[in-house]
């Protein structure tokens, strides 16, 4: 347990302390007025109605949109299933920066809706949203539909045989029993989105602004730490908070439900309600998670190659290197990334796995999610702040953003293996160590054959998050070794067709990468059940 602390104290809680001190502290002093006073502007109090009205509207509309879709993927079995499962799985999977790219290239300046109506929602709070749904969709599909695959649909046949209406049957048994689940699927939904920044920077323009884009804001273009610490602060608290109840839900669900194997609760459409609602639920993965993705390579071949081609010459100005050059340095640096994830992810995974840990080691469980929902902008100017003297001296070094890049793939990580070596039967460790076999041979010899599939499992999670992490990459990027999303967020910066253009390219390049990722992960997976 020693490495994973040793790395979340000196990666994460030192850089995050770090800014949130030089914020606060003045002339030796603490000046925790500054809080109030922050908070008390209006513009700030804008900034934090607007983050949490969108993050709740935000998961309301997903939830609505997914629910069906988790039905269909529980109850219903039809041929090309796997395939459409990757298909809703791969933006989850997608970079920020591409889901927006693709967004601005579906309604944007230009876009499809502008070519064939005349309409942008670009710099609209509806552009958010829906951009947000389109992320989001998977979370809901995979952890409601992963434990309505596992439910016993015979206490629901036994409620109609009753007299019980379909719906009121849903209503009383299955309902109350998928709740934790809808729970669970709601407060991550509203955490990735309470957090958004990618997304709303560049669909939202200058007229919305969320806590994390405040926060870059306040960091790198008006340089008031003292704002910027407040928003880490109260970010920080309600990140917890959704945390501490998130994980509350999942031990209700753990605990509460008795489950069956769900390859018995799939079957063929049985009546013309569910060849509808399968026909409905293809229809909006295919408009709303197919349609932007396609018009992102429509748009990044607009006139055939060219803006491929364009990748390669360095224009000396913002990129120091050819914009193509973005793409082996990010495969680089997340393979180093996910080096990291994974030793220090399996690492916690073990110890937490072990049926003797304290109550201070399963804490540390739950601060290992942080990562994902305190600001990764903080993290990334808190890096530049802490590290920047010996005996960690690493401002100049490549090895900054692998590290940065690695903090948001551990959870994935620990998610991933967990389960999986809690299910081992602690008798086959006891029996090698009475062999004589040392705790490292006990791992490699009992763990290691068990898990080793859940281990490729993680560390695919690992590469493709880290290869489209942006939030604390943009601050620590070095100009002429820059990853693909902030390749793709400079050239969308900057005016002209031709920087446009390469902006598509370069995000459909990241899109199928990490489409590639996935569907390595798919084929992978030890569960089927498609839950997360």
């Amino acid at each position: 347990m020693a490495v994973p602390v040793a790395f979340f104290a000196v990666f994460f809680a030192w850089p995050v302390a770090a800014i949130v001190t030089r914020g606060l502290k003045a002339d030796g002093g603490w000046r925790f007025g500054r809080i109030a006073d922050v908070v008390g502007q209006p513009d700030i109090r804008h900034v934090l109605w607007f983050t949490t009205w969108q993050a709740l509207a935000s998961t309301g509309l997903t939830l609505l949109a997914a629910l069906p879709a988790a039905y269909v993927f529980a109850r219903l079995d039809f041929p090309g299933k796997q395939v459409l499962r990757a298909v809703v799985t791969v933006p989850f999977v997608l970079p920020t920066v591409v889901v927006g790219t693709a967004f601005l290239a579906l309604v944007g300046r230009g876009g499809l809706l502008d070519e064939l109506w005349g309409v942008r929602l670009d710099t609209t709070v509806w552009a958010i949203l829906i951009a947000h749904v389109f992320f989001n969709y998977a979370v809901v599909v995979r952890t409601v539909g992963g434990l309505w695959a596992q439910l016993d649909p015979r206490q629901e046949e036994a409620a109609r045989m009753l007299g019980v209406s379909p719906f009121g049957a849903w209503r009383k048994v299955t309902l109350p029993a998928l709740a934790p689940a809808v729970a669970a699927a709601a407060l991550m939904v509203f955490l990735f989105t309470f957090t958004s920044f990618g997304v709303v920077q560049i669909l939202g323009g200058p007229a919305f602004s969320t806590l994390e884009v405040e926060i870059y804001r306040q960091t790198s273009e008006i340089f008031d730490l003292a704002t910027a610490a407040v928003l880490t602060i109260v970010q920080f608290v309600a990140v917890g908070a959704i945390l501490a109840v998130h994980a509350w839900t999942v031990r209700r669900r753990e605990s509460a439900l008795r489950l069956v194997d769900p390859a018995v609760t799939a079957r063929r459409p049985r009546d013309a309600g569910q060849w509808a609602l399968l026909g409905g639920v293809l229809a909006t993965v295919a408009v709303l998670l197919v349609l932007p993705l396609a018009v992102l390579v429509r748009r990044s071949l607009d006139g055939g190659f060219g803006y491929y081609r364009a990748l390669g010459d360095a224009d000396g100005g913002t990129f120091l290197v050819a914009p193509v050059q973005s793409v082996v340095t990010s495969l680089e640096y997340a393979a180093v990334a996910t080096a990291v994830a994974v030793l220090v992810g399996a690492l916690a995974a073990a110890a937490l796995a072990r049926r003797d840990a304290g109550r201070l080691v399963r804490g540390f469980d739950a601060l290992l999610m942080l990562p994902l929902g305190v600001s990764a902008v903080t993290v990334g100017f808190g890096f530049l702040i802490a590290l920047d003297k010996p005996p960690l001296d690493l401002r100049q070094s490549w090895i900054l953003v692998p590290l940065a890049q690695a903090l948001v793939g551990v959870p994935f990580v620990v998610r991933t293996m967990l389960p999986v070596l809690r299910a081992v039967d602690e008798r086959l460790r006891e029996a090698a160590a009475v062999l004589g076999a040392s705790p490292w041979r006990v791992w490699r010899e009992v763990d290691l054959p068990l898990v080793r599939r859940a281990l490729l499992i993680a560390a695919g999670f690992a590469f493709a998050v880290s290869l489209g992490e942006f939030g604390a990459t943009v601050f620590i990027a070095r100009p002429d070794n820059p990853t693909l999303p902030v390749a793709v967020a400079r050239l969308l910066s900057r005016p002209g067709d031709l920087n446009y253009g390469q902006a598509m390219a370069l995000s459909t390049i990241l899109m199928v990468v990490c489409a590639v990722a996935l569907l390595v992960l798919e084929r992978l997976r030890t569960d089927r059940t498609g839950e997360f």
